[in-house]
């Protein structure tokens, strides 16, 4: 009969292992978890800081260029028609 009670007392040891286990590998997944999100929350930040500045930059260009456009009509159709000229050139080409 003791070769019984050795054998439930070591079962209740292992499992009493194991449960620690499983907790230590919840709490370190627990961790890993908070702090993939704390870092997709800062580049979800940062991403959209950075989208906010290039539309900003695409505006101040456009803003310019319209502004050039404005001021020197004569000047930008000719721009305009040598670049198509050369696009048209270039694309024959090939």
């Amino acid at each position: 009969m003791s070769t019984n009670t050795n054998g439930h007392q070591t079962t209740t040891r292992v499992a009493g292992k194991a449960h620690e286990a499983v907790d230590r590998v919840a709490k370190t997944a627990g961790n890993a978890e908070e702090y993939t999100r704390e870092q997709a929350s800062h580049a979800d930040e940062s991403l959209r800081e950075a989208a906010a500045q290039g539309r900003q930059k695409a505006e101040d260009v456009l803003g310019r260029v319209n502004s050039y456009v404005s001021d020197n009509p004569m000047i930008s159709i000719g721009i305009a028609f040598a670049a198509g000229a050369l696009y048209w050139s270039l694309k024959r080409s090939r």
